[in-house]
C-alpha cells in the first residue's frame, strides 16, 4: 500500500486497553493523530503488514480499524493506490466518536465556535417544537436530568451525562425524526464543549438556572419563551467558552 511516515505515537495494544477492543483502540489513536495533524490530508498510510507489525497487532485488527476510519470519512482505500487521509471537508466531524477524538487533544477554537453556531441553529427551534409537542413522560425525563445535573455539577462525568440527557430528551420531545436523529451529535457536542470549559477549573457561573428556564417554558407550552430561553442559554454558554479560551495556556 506504499510507504507512510511513522512519526507520532507508537504503542503496543494489549490488556491495558480495558473495555476498548483492539481494533477500536487502534482506530481511536489513528483518528486522533489525523485530527491533530500528525497525518496530513493526502498522506499515504503504510502497508497493512508493516503497520500491524509496528503496532504489535493482527492484520485483521488493523484492517478493521482502517474500515472504521473509512466509514467516518477520515481515510479512503483504493486498490493499488493504497490508503490515504482524506481532506478535512470529507471528515464526518459530527460523528459522536469523531467529536470525542477531536477533544482528546487541544481542539481548534474556531471549530468549537462552529459547534455553538450549529447548536444555535438547531436547539432554539427544537425547544420551540418541544414546547408544543412534548409529553408528560418526556417532561419528566428532562426534569430528572436537571435534578441530577444540579446534584452532581457539570465538573463531574455524572453531571455532564445528565446535561446530555436533558438536551437529548428535548430533541426527542420535538417528535421530529430529523431533529431526533441529531440527538447523538448534539449531545456529544454539549458534553465535549462542557468538558473543555471545565478542563482547568470550575466555571464561576452556574448554568443550571438557564436550563431550568428552558424547562419551565417547555412545561408551560410557551413556544416563544422556550425558543428565547434556549437562545439565552447558548449565548451565556458561549460566553463561558470565551472565558475558557482566554485562560493562560488555553488553545
Amino acid at each position: 500500500m506504499g510507504n507512510a511516515r511513522k512519526d507520532g505515537p507508537e504503542r503496543k495494544f494489549g490488556s491495558e486497553e480495558g473495555a476498548l477492543r483492539i481494533h477500536q483502540a487502534i482506530a481511536r489513536d489513528l483518528g486522533v493523530a489525523i485530527l491533530m495533524g500528525v497525518h496530513k490530508p493526502g498522506e499515504l498510510f503504510e502497508g497493512e503488514i508493516e503497520a500491524a507489525d509496528r503496532l504489535g497487532v493482527s492484520r485483521t485488527a488493523y484492517r478493521e480499524a482502517v474500515r472504521i476510519l473509512i466509514a467516518k470519512g477520515l481515510l479512503e482505500s483504493r486498490p493499488k493506490a493504497g490508503t490515504r487521509v482524506l481532506p478535512r471537508n470529507r471528515w464526518n466531524l459530527l460523528d459522536p466518536e469523531v467529536l470525542g477524538w477531536m477533544f482528546a487533544g487541544e481542539p481548534d477554537p474556531a471549530f468549537i465556535r462552529d459547534l455553538f453556531e450549529l447548536r444555535g441553529v438547531i436547539e432554539p427551534a427544537a425547544a420551540e417544537f418541544a414546547a408544543r409537542r412534548r409529553t408528560e413522560e418526556q417532561l419528566a425525563v428532562m426534569e430528572q436530568a436537571l435534578a441530577e445535573m444540579g446534584r452532581y455539577g457539570l465538573s463531574t462525568p455524572e453531571g455532564r451525562a445528565a446535561d446530555q440527557r436533558f438536551h437529548h430528551a428535548m430533541l426527542a420531545a420535538t417528535h421530529n425524526e430529523g431533529l431526533a436523529a441529531l440527538a447523538s451529535s448534539v449531545g456529544a457536542a454539549v458534553s465535549w464543549t462542557t468538558t473543555f470549559k471545565h478542563r482547568k477549573k470550575l466555571m464561576p457561573r452556574d448554568p443550571l438556572p438557564d436550563h431550568y428556564a428552558v424547562l419551565r417554558a417547555i412545561a408551560a407550552r410557551d413556544t416563544a419563551a422556550a425558543c428565547n430561553a434556549m437562545k439565552e442559554l447558548l449565548r451565556l454558554a458561549l460566553g463561558d467558552l470565551d472565558m475558557a479560551l482566554t485562560e493562560p495556556g488555553a488553545g
